[in-house]
């Protein structure tokens, strides 16, 4: 079955905790998202004594808010920023082909031409894409792209506008989980011997010398704690400013642009591919999400509170009326289940006043001894990741040997073909239905079986909510880390953007089966009962018009 898979438990949790108080590390890392885990797993893979320390949930912030498309970012073609894509196609690859391939696969997508210019236009941007995806003769099984007419078109993409439609170029990107990337990022630096820490929120730096010598820490359960380190990384995304500020005037500054996306019925646009599309001032891309579809997105300068980003009624209203220049049957909100709003960290710019020409190529500052990585995109994390690392080697004033995180499999993805060939057996041994046991393998990879054990001691636990098993809800907190009833409504599992009413109808029951795992009594649940309700209100009060 493979080897028992690390844990981040409520008692690992505490071990953590023991650990880490008073102690000295080569390396802090500030913020657990996307950038955040790979810089933990960078540094621990590099032999550097990690802590992570995440001021909220892993991937609680934009990284499980995000496009969810492993991507070269065919758009920045355009923008001529050849560098950023091909380095973003081979990453891309390399995450299908290597890294996560449990979790990032191949998905086509659809350029849909409505003039004849754009046909050898956007013909010559794919060609180019397809070029520089250099990892696809390293088996990657991203398939070239392929120019269709009017008929092949509608005949992919049946929901498309007769009327508008005059061809097509079908070509391939990466769908993915982006919160479940994340997590396994994380949990695979824990497995090297980061010390990751949720929930725990730094609130001071420790500057000695005009360089930064170490951090307080505060939990969530009220644990202080202060640690010496030889160097701190700050991958805080938007609060990275606010980071660096405990150490001194940053000398950068953090442009947020709010990024909304839309889940959308499975049944309101029939095709076989994602579309992407022009829109007013970007593009569109409408693509496959685990047998629904998620649109978006949109790019806005932002202001408001970036611990809620909220979807605005305006921001549906652009994404629908985009998107419904190209379809025959119009999207509505009827046709919506779910809403979700991220902040991208852009570093400011005085030469432009719109977020979507903001570079998105990513930038690492050293100041006061505190490294600082800002900007970039999900699927270059990796390099954003080494280059944030090799800055921490200099201010150690170590020489660090080469990131070697090209070649590791996050946790799941090791033997997860072997686990794949035996979906019938899995399904016989522990009495879960097929269906189940293959949904699971695109979220927990070669883990599966361990998820699946607890199901044979009680086989309550094969019981479902809202298409989850019992027992996935309980591994959420016994491996997974999570410590709230949002981080595993929204985070572990998808039922807080799946479910009609956001998971409001499961969130008593999933409360009651996490609660003595957490240490939660009765009054506990109905508050994070609460909380979970109205973090739900604000992502979804926009969907009613």
């Amino acid at each position: 079955m493979g080897s028992e898979p690390h844990r981040l438990s409520p008692a690992d949790r505490d071990r953590v905790l023991s650990r880490a108080r008073g102690s000295h590390v080569d390396v802090v890392v500030v913020g657990g998202g996307i950038t955040g885990s790979g810089c933990a797993l960078d540094a621990a893979a590099r032999g550097l004594s990690v802590l992570l320390a995440e001021a909220g949930d892993l991937a609680g912030g934009t990284s499980s808010r995000s496009g969810k498309t492993a991507h070269g970012g065919l758009r920045y073609l355009e923008q001529l920023n050849f560098s950023l894509v091909a380095e973003a196609l081979r990453e891309r690859d390399l995450m299908i082909g290597v890294t996560a391939p449990h979790l990032v696969g191949a998905e086509p997508f659809l350029l849909p031409t409505t003039r004849w210019w754009e046909r050898p236009y956007f013909g010559a941007g794919v060609l180019a894409y397809d070029a520089m995806a250099l990892a696809r003769r390293r088996g990657a099984g991203v398939p070239a792209h392929r120019h269709l007419t009017r008929r092949g078109t509608l005949a992919l993409a049946p929901g498309l506008d007769a009327s508008v439609v005059t061809g097509g170029i079908r070509y391939h990107d990466g769908r993915m989980d982006d919160a479940r990337h994340t997590l396994a990022v994380a949990r695979t630096a824990a497995a090297r011997g980061a010390l990751v820490l949720s929930h725990a929120r730094v609130t001071g730096m420790r500057v000695e010398g005009g360089r930064v010598r170490g951090v307080a820490v505060r939990t969530a359960e009220g644990d202080e704690l202060e640690v010496s380190a030889g160097a701190v990384v700050n991958a805080a995304g938007v609060w990275a400013a606010d980071v660096q500020a405990m150490a001194g005037e940053p000398a950068f500054a953090v442009r947020p642009a709010k990024g909304v996306h839309l889940l959308v019925e499975r049944d309101a646009f029939d095709s076989r591919a994602g579309l992407i599309a022009r829109a007013e001032d970007s593009v569109i891309i409408l693509r496959r999400w685990y047998g629904r579809w998620l649109l978006g997105t949109t790019d806005t300068g932002y202001d408001g509170d970036r611990a809620s980003p909220g979807v605005d009624a305006e921001d549906v209203d652009y994404l629908l009326r985009n998107v419904n220049r190209y379809l025959e049957r119009p999207l509505t909100r009827s046709d919506l289940l779910g809403a979700h709003a991220g902040l991208r960290p852009l570093l400011a710019s005085r030469d432009t006043s719109t977020t979507s020409a903001l570079s998105r190529d990513h930038a690492v500052l050293t100041d006061h001894g505190m490294v600082t990585v800002v900007g970039g995109k999900y699927t270059t994390y990796r390099l954003m990741a080494r280059d944030a690392v090799d800055a921490a080697g200099r201010v150690l004033g170590r020489r660090l040997p080469p990131s070697p995180t090209a070649r590791i499999p996050l946790v799941g993805a090791r033997d997860w073909p072997g686990v794949a060939g035996r979906v019938a057996q899995l399904s016989t041994e522990y009495g879960v239905a097929e269906h189940h046991v293959r949904r699971m393998l695109g979220r927990y990879g070669d883990e599966t079986p361990h998820v699946l054990a607890p199901v044979r001691h009680d086989p309550g636990l094969g019981r479902t909510v809202a298409g989850y098993l019992l027992a996935e809800i309980r591994h959420a907190v016994t491996h997974e880390g999570a410590r709230t009833l949002e981080d595993v409504l929204a985070r572990r599992t998808r039922i807080a953007l799946e479910a009609p009413d956001g998971g409001l109808g499961q969130a008593p029951a999933v409360a009651s089966l996490v609660a003595p795992l957490l240490g939660w009594d009765g009054a506990g649940a109905e508050r994070e009962v609460a909380a979970y309700r109205a973090a739900v209100g604000r992502d979804r009060a926009a969907l009613g018009g």
